[in-house]
Order: structure tokens, then sequence, then C-alpha cells
């Protein structure tokens, strides 16, 4: 199907062709008119599918309907990121039609705060909030959703994995009852159905099962220690001269460690985190996007909802503890139907999660053979039971269930304060 064939006011089909949409993906295609005949819906599709617009069109099509009297459409996102790029969308799609629009999410300065009470009070078109930040307004009393008739939850499984079920179920409380809700997932899990079924009425459930990633997507795993994982990210990028690579670490550390060292060895790289400011944010995803600079080291800050066209290749440095993770950053690539490749080293300390991932896709990724400078590298195997290897420096641990004979376990330990050690790997993002 094509956007022509949809019964849309041309000044929302004057949006679409600026930004050159033709086809609508499958998403779009089944969503779309299903919102449009006003029913509440709950979908499941991969990141990277547009489903952004599958849900902006047509209520931005039904706001223009509208009395237009104060905040029509309420969007909720779990971060400042998707926030701000989806209130960019508008901006673009609704551009013909007048429709206003702001995106009202932490980290602004005074005057920044200023324009989102002032939107949050006299009222704009739609409003594109992150749950912490909108709660924040609400609770200062001038908040008027009295005409809201359009409720969207974006990557509603992320926010719930940050904990925002009860910002959520607080915001909600504060809505009127007589609405449309949308709610958008890029996976399916039972906490989402759940979800589903506190706020939905009678939903269209639409799951296109893209918990797999894009078959354009190539996949390729490098068995690799620890301690050569730098050496071997500095000898694989000199492969892609020029290219587009997006490479995600655990930590705030790793960013750090990985962006210098790659640094010091020439090879020009930007990074970001969840402790840059907004406006540093900002700047380094436009320095990547515009290539100004062709590499950029990041963790799962980036592994949803940010549209970087372009991408060539994704970089797992390390492996995600969760396997839908590893999805949706490899999904940064490949993206509109393009050819990507995705990257992944596994260390000694990670083969249980990769086991995890090749489980979800339910097949083995091929091995590669380490360059020839490379001594040995760990041997990959499927892990079963509760065995998992833990890492403290440079030493190797594995938990064990004690025999019932074994009475160590019943002797009683005393520690001191503050000395209790953590032996794994906390993610900062």
């Amino acid at each position: 199907m094509t956007f022509e064939e949809l019964v849309l006011d041309q000044s929302i089909k004057d949006g679409i062709d600026s930004f050159n949409y033709t086809e609508l993906t499958k998403i779009q295609e089944a969503v779309l008119p299903v919102i449009l005949e006003g029913n509440d819906v709950l979908a499941c599709s991969q990141t990277g599918s547009g489903k952004t617009a599958a849900f902006l069109i047509p209520v931005m099509e039904r706001v223009l309907k509208s009395d237009r009297r104060g905040i029509k459409a309420l969007i909720i996102t779990p971060t400042r990121e998707i926030c701000m790029q989806i209130e960019e969308q508008i901006a673009g799609l609704g551009y013909f039609a007048g429709i206003s629009s702001l995106a009202v999410y932490g980290g602004n300065d005074q005057d920044g705060f200023s324009r989102q009470k002032a939107a949050l009070s006299n009222g704009a078109d739609i409003i594109v909030a992150t749950p912490g930040r909108l709660i924040s307004h609400i609770g200062l009393g001038y908040v008027n959703l009295a005409g809201l008739e359009f409720l969207v939850l974006d990557e509603a499984d992320e926010m719930l994995d940050m904990g925002f079920y009860a910002d959520i179920m607080n915001i909600i409380s504060n809505l009127p009852v007589q609405r449309q809700n949308l709610l958008f997932s890029a996976t399916m899990p039972g906490s989402i159905r759940k979800l589903a079924a506190e706020i939905l009425v009678s939903p269209r459930i639409i799951d296109l099962n893209f918990s797999k990633p894009a078959e354009e997507i190539e996949q390729k795993v490098y068995m690799v220690y620890d301690a050569d994982k730098q050496r071997l990210l500095k000898t694989l990028l000199k492969d892609y001269p020029g290219q587009k690579i997006l490479i995600f670490v655990s930590t705030k550390i790793n960013v750090g460690k990985i962006s210098t060292y790659l640094r010091a060895n020439g090879i020009k790289t930007a990074s970001i985190n969840s402790s840059f400011t907004q406006q540093e944010r900002n700047d380094t995803v436009q320095q990547f996007k515009s290539g100004q600079v062709n590499i950029l080291v990041a963790t799962n800050l980036l592994s949803r909802g940010i549209d970087i066209d372009d991408v060539n290749l994704i970089v797992n440095y390390d492996i995600p503890d969760k396997a839908e993770d590893y999805v949706h950053r490899i999904g940064r690539t490949a993206r509109a139907g393009k050819l990507g490749l995705a990257i992944s080293f596994i260390s000694e300390y990670e083969i249980m999660s990769f086991n995890r991932i090749e489980k979800l896709l339910g097949r083995s990724i091929d091995k590669m053979p380490l360059p020839a400078d490379f001594d040995k590298a760990p041997e990959y195997k499927v892990i079963t039971g509760g065995g998992k290897f833990r890492k403290k420096g440079n030493a190797k641990y594995r938990n064990k269930r004690k025999s019932p004979s074994d009475k160590s376990h019943n002797k009683p330990v005393h520690k001191e304060p503050g000395s209790a050690k953590i032996l794994t790997r906390k993610k900062s993002d």
C-alpha cells in the first residue's frame, strides 16, 4: 500500500511527501488504518520498522479533525533522545497542517522549563514527554489535560524495564477516562500484556513477531579473551575505513576507556553516555549523523529509538545481559531495507549471555577465526544449569552449590561495614 492510497488531509500528505515516504512499512500498513478507525491498539514491531510514523500520522490526522482546544495527544517515551526525535518528526510531518507540539524532558535550562510550562498550561496539539519530567510538571498543579483524546506509550517495554510503571499509572490517573490508547513495544513480554490489560479498552493486538533482527543484517562473532578486545577492535576497524560505525559497550567507564584507546591509536571517535549534558548529547549525535565523525562509542542509551541513517557496522564490544538488547543494538543498521553488518566480541565471561541471544534468535551465529597475530581464543559452548562465570580482575569465579555434607555454609560470617565486594559488572545506563 502507498501513502497516496490513504484517505488523509492533504496537508498531512504534503508532510509525508516532504519525508519522501512512498510505500507503507508492514507495521504502518497494519496499524495506521486501525488507529484511524478509533480503536485502542497494542502493537509489537521491531526497532527501525517505521512504527513512529505508524502512530504519528493517524494521530495527527485525527487531531486535525478535533476542536484543537488544549492538549489533544500525549506521547510518553522512555528517554530524552527518543522524546526529541519524535518531536522533530511531528514538526516535519505536521508542518503544512500547522500542528503544534513540544518535547517535555529533563536537563533543560530555565527558559526550556518555562516553555514546557507554557505549553502544558495553555495547550499544544501534541505533547511528547518523558515520565519523570511530566510528573514534575503535573505536581506543580498547572498541567491542563482535560481535553486530551489520545495517549501513546512508545517503547513501552523499555519504560517498564527502566522502572516507570508507577509513573505511567500516575500520569494516566490524571487523564480523561474517554480517550484512545496506543501502546507500542519492540517486544511482547508478559509485563506488556499486563499493562495493556490495565489501560487499553478492547484493543486490536498487532504482533508482527519482529523479535529477531532483520534479514538484511549480516552477523559475525569473534571469541576473544577480555584482555585482547581492544587490540581486536583496533585491528578490525582498519578493514572498514570511512564507514559509519556504532560501538556498543556496557558501562560509562568502558565508553571512556575505548574512546581514549582508539584516539591514542590514531582512530578518530566520538562518545556518548548518560553523564553527558543534553547539549553534549545533541552535539555528539549530530556530529555522527552529519559525518563529521564516523565512529561513535556508546552505551545502550543509543540502542533504541534513535534515528541515525546509514550506519554500516554495529560492534558489540560488550555483550548485553538481555538478549532483546542485542536485537535493538544491531537494529541500528540495515534500516529501511539497506544491508548492514553486526560484529560481536564474546569474552570468556560472556558466553552464557550469548547463549541467551542465540536461543532468542533460534540459531547459531558463525564464530569467525581471529586474525593471525592472536594466539588463542576462549572456547564457545552452550552452558546449562545454574553455573555462571563472574569477573574480578583477571580471575574467574564460578558459583557452586555446596553439597549437603559441606557444613561450612552454616557458619556465621562476620563482615566489617563496607567490606562487601561486588563481583559482577554493573550497567550504568
